[in-house]
């Protein structure tokens, strides 16, 4: 397949729709292709409601029935959203890179408190080109613990391991990165220690190699 038709199956390949030869070799033109890589990201909010609404219509509604203004709407809302908020994290992080970079090279840190009481911490590791971000939830037995990690060097299988003040470590959750995927992907958790107790956040791959960082202060 000529270069511009494999340019064309971005949206295919983000809603999963190709079979699974064209995918393998659309997942191939995609480690050269910065371009592609950034639009399958950029795919995922449309994905996303695409099959919220799937889920949501109801077996008698005719399969080739149109979208009404109200998934629209809702589309154009999230769209709007995430580029609002992509502006925010992206002055956040450069605000956090000049005052933190005496922390070391390499390392950008993000901090927050969410509007619920979690606490909220990102980090990039320009290394390993890992970004991951960390929510943090007190509950009376621990932590509950939420992880986004976009990482595009899979197949490889991930731990997020929280390390006490203390020097001890637990692991809060395991996941498997999968091939050529930049997507995000998030996973949950939790830790016998809590939020208080707990000094960073460390992304390692299965044989202990760390990939980031995420101080909780």
């Amino acid at each position: 397949m000529r270069s511009l038709e494999r340019h064309r199956d971005v949206g295919a390949y983000a809603l999963g729709v190709l079979d699974e030869t064209e995918a393998f070799r659309f997942e191939d033109h995609l480690m050269d292709c910065a371009s592609c890589t950034a639009q399958v990201t950029e795919f995922g909010p449309a994905a996303r409601q695409l099959m919220l609404y799937r889920r949501a219509t109801p077996r008698s509604v005719h399969p080739m029935a149109g979208p009404g203004p109200r998934l629209l709407d809702r589309l154009l809302g999230e769209v709007a959203a995430r580029h609002r908020a992509r502006r925010r994290r992206h002055l956040y992080a450069v605000a956090a890179a000049v005052v933190l970079a005496v922390a070391g090279p390499g390392l950008t840190v993000l901090a927050s408190g969410g509007g619920d009481g979690a606490v909220r911490v990102a980090a990039t590791d320009e290394r390993s080109g890992v970004w991951a971000q960390v929510t943090t939830e007190d509950e009376a037995w621990g932590s509950q613990v939420e992880v986004t990690v976009k990482d595009a060097a899979g197949p490889r299988v991930c731990t997020l391991v929280a390390v006490g003040r203390d020097g001890s470590e637990e692991t809060v959750t395991t996941w498997t990165v999968p091939r050529h995927d930049a997507r995000p992907n998030t996973m949950r958790g939790g830790a016998a220690l809590h939020p208080d107790e707990i000094d960073h956040y460390e992304v390692r791959t299965a044989d202990g190699t760390p990939l980031v960082r995420l101080g909780t202060r």
